[in-house]
C-alpha cells in the first residue's frame, strides 16, 4: 500500500505490517483514504482530531446558510379592504426579511362555487406585492383552499437596511 506519513510527506509504498507498527509508534491511526487506488492509499494521522475538525467544519457552514421560513398569510374570498391592506403590508415584511410568502384563500360552503373571485384576489396580491416579491408557482387548489407561494426578489441579499442605517454607515 502507498503511506502518507503524518508530516504530510509521501513514506512510499510499504506492506501493512510496516505501516501498522510506524503508527504504532507514533501512537496515531493508520487510516485508508483511498481504497479504489492501485496501490490503495492510507495515512497516519489522529483519526479522532480528524473528525472533530470535519465536524466543525461542517458546523461553521452551516452557520453561514440562510434558513428561509414560509410565512402564512390567510385570506377569504371576500376581504374587506382594511384587512387586505393590513395582511398585504404584513406579507412586504416577510418579503423584506427574506422569508416566503404562502398567501391562502380559504373557501367556506357556497363560497367554492365562486373560485374565481380567489383567483382575482391572488391577482390582485400580486400585482401590489409588484418587486416586493417573485411568484413561484401559479395558484393551486388543495381541498377547500387556494394558495400560490411568492419569494423574495432575487436581486436582494437578504434585509434591507433602512435610510437612517445606511446614513450612519457613511460617517
Amino acid at each position: 500500500m502507498r503511506l502518507v506519513e503524518a508530516d504530510g510527506g509521501q513514506g512510499g509504498i510499504v506492506p501493512i505490517e510496516e505501516a501498522l507498527r510506524k503508527a504504532q509508534e507514533l501512537q496515531l491511526d493508520l487510516v485508508e483514504v483511498a481504497p479504489t487506488a492501485k496501490p490503495p492509499v492510507c495515512r497516519i494521522m489522529d483519526f479522532g482530531k480528524f473528525l472533530y475538525q470535519q465536524k466543525k467544519k461542517a458546523h461553521e457552514s452551516k452557520k453561514k446558510q440562510k434558513i428561509i421560513h414560509v410565512k402564512e398569510v390567510k385570506f377569504r374570498p371576500n376581504i374587506d379592504e382594511h384587512d387586505y391592506d393590513f395582511k398585504l403590508k404584513n406579507a412586504i415584511r416577510f418579503l423584506g426579511e427574506g422569508d416566503k410568502v404562502k398567501a391562502t384563500v380559504q373557501f367556506r360552503g357556497r363560497e367554492m362555487a365562486r373560485q374565481d373571485l380567489g383567483h382575482k384576489l391572488l391577482k390582485r396580491f400580486e400585482a401590489d406585492l409588484g418587486e416586493h416579491g417573485v411568484l413561484e408557482s401559479s395558484p393551486e387548489m388543495a381541498g377547500n383552499r387556494m394558495h400560490v407561494i411568492f419569494g423574495p426578489p432575487r436581486h436582494s441579499g437578504g434585509p434591507k437596511k433602512s435610510s437612517s442605517e445606511a446614513g450612519d454607515s457613511q460617517g
